[in-house]
């Protein structure tokens, strides 16, 4: 199946609502689909015979900055037997990192791959994934204050006393060794 046949299974099966948006031109085509159908469509994605996308190849979340205000959760989805493939994208509203964090519900229920993932990305973007059954960092120690990716991060000075961030003219060298 080419893209535009993709989009049109999932506007028979869940009508125009969940595409908020479509970019069919990009040199990867996307789709923008509703946080609150995320589940649905995933499942359906997987399940549907025609389509059978058995692969999540990545799950990347992205932070637009506070000028734009959001942040976006991008799914590669991929049909091993078929051949095809499919970008799906979330545009979720910023929030500041003193409020909740954003959410979208997991897919690690359809996809064993997700589970990964969504840690990764909660990890290091903050973007929290409701329902994911162990949503706990995966890169990072437990205790890590932030979340790196983000563009307002600021880098911790000091973890457990151990000195994390040099300046440039601090950073040790083979010469100083």
């Amino acid at each position: 199946m080419n893209f535009s046949e993709i989009k049109e299974a999932l506007t028979a099966k869940f009508g125009e609502v969940i595409i908020v948006n479509s970019v069919d031109n990009a040199p990867q085509p996307y789709l923008i689909v509703s946080t609150e159908r995320l589940a649905d469509i995933g499942s359906f994605l997987h399940r549907d015979e025609r389509l059978f996308f058995d692969h999540l190849a990545c799950v990347t979340g992205i932070d637009n900055g506070a000028e734009t205000g959001t942040m976006e959760v991008v799914y590669n989805f991929y049909s091993i037997p078929y051949g095809h493939g499919l970008m799906l994208k979330v545009l979720l509203v910023r929030n500041k990192e003193d409020e909740p964090l954003p959410a979208v519900p997991t897919l690690s229920h359809i996809w064993r791959t997700a589970d990964w993932h969504e840690r990764e990305v909660f990890d290091l973007v903050g973007i929290h994934f409701e329902g994911h059954a162990d949503l706990r960092r995966i890169l990072l120690p437990a205790d890590w204050e932030g979340h790196p990716l983000r563009r307002d991060y600021t880098v911790q000075e000091v973890y457990h006393g151990i000195r994390v961030r040099y300046e440039d003219r601090d950073v040790p060298t083979s010469d100083d060794v």
